[in-house]
This record gives C-alpha cells, sequence and structure tokens, in this order.
C-alpha cells in the first residue's frame, strides 16, 4: 500500500528539522535523542547526503605519524627511536615501514637500552592522556546544553544515588547530601535552584579527616559555594586510623561537603516518588525496546 500524503510532508518536515540540526553542528546521537528517533534506518534516510560535522570526524594523525616514521626509518632509524620520537607503539611503526630497508645495527649499553624505554613509556602515556582529553572534550560537546528537565532528572538519580536515604528500621524523611566531588556539589545546588529551594534553607558543613588542613578546607568550600566560612556548620572530624592506608593525603583533599535542606521532609518525599517514577518508567522502556 502506498504512504498516504500526510505521513509523507511528515518525514519531509521531519528530513528538513533533522537537516537543519546537522548543519548546526550536531551529531547523529544528539539528533535521534532531540528528535526521538529510535531507528537507524529511517535516521539515515533523514539525513542522506548531510556530511557529519568536522568534531565528529576521526583526524588523521596516524596518517602524518606513518609518513612520518617511515621518514626515519629511511635516515636509518630503530624502532626505539622512532617510538620516542613520534609516541607510538612498536607493532604500529612494523607495520607501516615493514617494506623498507633495515638499518645497521649497534650494540648499546645498558643505560642507553633503560633510557630508550623510559621515553618510550613516556611517549606512551603522553599519547595516552592526549587521547583521554579528547575523548572527554569530545563527549562534554555532545551534551551541549540541558533542558530544566533534564537536569531535574539528572538531579532525582544524583541524590537517590549519593543522597541519605529513609530506611524502614529509621524512618527520617531529610535531604542530605555528602560528597567530596566539588562537580557534585555544584550539580546538586543546582538541581535544588530549580527545584526553588531557597538559598536561606541549605547548611553546609565540612566533613574531614583530623590530619588534614581543616581551616584550608573549610576556605575551599565556602568559595566554591559562595558563602563566608563564618556561614558553614560546625566542622565534623573524624579521627585517624593508623591502620588505615588513606591515599587522599595531598593538598587536593578536602574532605567532604555536607549539604542539608531545612525543613526537607515533602520535598524527599517527592524525592522518593520521583526515584520511583523513573524505575516504572525506564522498565517500560526496557519491555518496549525487548520487543
Amino acid at each position: 500500500m502506498a504512504n498516504s500524503p500526510n505521513k509523507y510532508a511528515d518525514f519531509e518536515t521531519m528530513r528538513e528539522q533533522a537537516i537543519t540540526l546537522r548543519r548546526a553542528g550536531l551529531s547523529r546521537r544528539q539528533i535521534r535523542d532531540r528528535l526521538h528517533i529510535y531507528n537507524n534506518d529511517i535516521l539515515n534516510c533523514l539525513l542522506q547526503g548531510e556530511p557529519p560535522p568536522d568534531w565528529t570526524k576521526r583526524p588523521r594523525a596516524k596518517d602524518d605519524l606513518r609518513d612520518r616514521a617511515r621518514e626515519l626509518r629511511v635516515q636509518g632509524w630503530t624502532y626505539d627511536r622512532i617510538q620516542v620520537e613520534l609516541g607510538c607503539s612498536k607493532s604500529s611503526i612494523s607495520l607501516w615501514v615493514r617494506d623498507l630497508p633495515q638499518p645497521e645495527r649497534r650494540t648499546r649499553t645498558r643505560e642507553e637500552a633503560s633510557a630508550i624505554a623510559k621515553s618510550g613509556w613516556e611517549a606512551t602515556l603522553r599519547k595516552r592522556e592526549e587521547e583521554r582529553r579528547r575523548t572527554k572534550r569530545a563527549a562534554a560537546e555532545e551534551i551541549g546544553a540541558m533542558t530544566d528537565r533534564e537536569l531535574f532528572l539528572v538531579g532525582v538519580g544524583l541524590y537517590w544515588a549519593e543522597g541519605s536515604k529513609s530506611k524502614p528500621y529509621r524512618r527520617q524523611e531529610r535531604i542530605v547530601f555528602v560528597n567530596s566531588d566539588p562537580d557534585m556539589i555544584t550539580v546538586f545546588l543546582a538541581w535544588l535552584h530549580l527545584l526553588g529551594v531557597e538559598r536561606e534553607h541549605i547548611r553546609f558543613a565540612v566533613h574531614i579527616h583530623e590530619t588534614a588542613d581543616t581551616a584550608a578546607a573549610e576556605k575551599f568550600w565556602a568559595e566554591h559555594v559562595g558563602i563566608e566560612t563564618a556561614d558553614l556548620l560546625k566542622t565534623s572530624v573524624k579521627k585517624h586510623n593508623p591502620r588505615t592506608n588513606r591515599k587522599n593525603t595531598n593538598e587536593r583533599y578536602h574532605g567532604c561537603l555536607r549539604v542539608g535542606v531545612r525543613g526537607g521532609a515533602d520535598l524527599y518525599r517527592r524525592i522518593e516518588g520521583w526515584w520511583y517514577g523513573i524505575v516504572l518508567s525506564a522498565r517500560e522502556a526496557d519491555e518496549s525496546n525487548r520487543t
């Protein structure tokens, strides 16, 4: 049966929207989520003929490395020297230059061999760190600007994962969020503001080991949330256990910040309800995706 004119018009409308988003620089995943299109065949049809934005394309760095590796090999460089110079693996170098003649070898001293191995490993670590940063930047760009609803859902999941929860054996319906990650605190406070929680109802307190710099931690957290250190509640100090091998002992350790909401019982009950609503919706979506 032929498609109706309405269906054709709907497709053309969606295609126009998809092309507009593509030309604005969005990835396929971003367009899929924005238009709620989860069928790859349909998405392919909508984007047919539209090239991907430059930021989604893989860099041609390996081609440049290959050409440079071949140049160095022709000059008589060994795999070890090329690895140190370019920061790529020996297996890749072998594939790139295996058709070229081998340079004349000489016996290295132990010190030379050790220095080459160390330099090669450091170059590998630098390359891995560059790849890690590049991946994180690309992933961050995929998020873009969040809607209020997206922030709302993120905040509910964040609280239910990290916040204090009432137990059947200890009914305490209160809002308490403790975390050592400043970014987690930032997102949580943005969520509270979205829900309309007034700033004067939010209380802050530092939790920290007694061996750390308490004053520096209080200053750090007060500046992070935009208050004076005098506005913090009394700091909770944990006694040091000499049998515990703690790793968080450098100058970047600031303990944890406790964020509480005064009179938050009603908000807690709503959070609990929101979370169960998310669970039910996820189950329904999962069942739909499986059929």
